[in-house]
């Protein structure tokens, strides 16, 4: 296990944490909607920390072509559809170009400053020119309102237990999944950035925001420049 990242509860758990079994029952919300607005009908997609294709297979179904991009085999299998590459997201480097490139689930708030840097130039080295880079940031609150719940449609609860300083800016998030049958556990290091921080590594990277998509300003638009 990756240092400062926990997982527990039944199945493979990968080594930041992540529970493939919890991850094959997390639904989807509103991202697939989003991503469809903002990028044109039928783009190739490379969706960089894809997981077990929770947005991916949505986004099949809209008529996008996806490459998932996982550093976790026992993910990826859970992949169909798509063409799925296994390794680590920051050193990537295909030698091809995409239409979009998807930065989701937090990662751009990775607690190692090398770490991210190394995603946003992965995102900036696999764009096309005239493409575009879609992000999830966290939300401005996100390490302030603990703990919180969310309860799912579905049935289960999401709990944000705590959001602890571990130094350098860092904090240890721990977070609770709440099923009838089972219950899972994640502790992840998350580096908070303000709007502005966030604008800055995206300069450093060669890029910039296009436009916030969301009025609560989680999903950026970025491209070159």
């Amino acid at each position: 296990m990756r240092e400062g990242y926990e997982g527990t509860g039944p199945g493979a758990i990968t080594p930041d944490g992540c529970a493939v079994e919890l991850y094959s029952r997390l639904t989807v919300g509103d991202e697939p909607t989003i991503i469809s607005a903002a990028v044109p009908a039928g783009a190739h997609i490379l969706e960089l920390g894809s997981g077990v294709g929770r947005m991916t297979h949505p986004l099949l179904e809209r008529g996008f072509t996806v490459t998932a991009v996982d550093e976790s085999a026992e993910m990826l299998e859970r992949v169909r559809g798509a063409r799925t590459i296994c390794g680590p997201i920051e050193g990537l480097d295909l030698g091809e170009t995409f239409d979009v490139v998807m930065l989701a689930s937090f990662l751009v708030h990775s607690g190692d400053v090398e770490v991210r840097r190394g995603l946003l130039e992965a995102c900036a080295r696999h764009v096309a020119e005239g493409g575009c880079v879609l992000i999830q940031r966290e939300a401005a609150d996100s390490h302030t309102n603990v703990p919180r719940e969310r309860v799912d449609p579905t049935g289960f609860t999401i709990r944000i237990v705590s959001a602890e300083p571990v130094g350098d800016g860092v904090d240890s998030v721990h977070v609770e999944y709440l099923f009838p049958d089972a219950i899972w556990t994640q502790t992840f290091l998350s580096r908070p950035l303000t709007k502005q921080q966030f604008e800055e590594a995206l300069g450093e990277a060669g890029l910039r925001v296009d436009r916030y998509l969301t009025e609560d300003e989680v999903w950026v638009r970025v491209v070159k420049g």
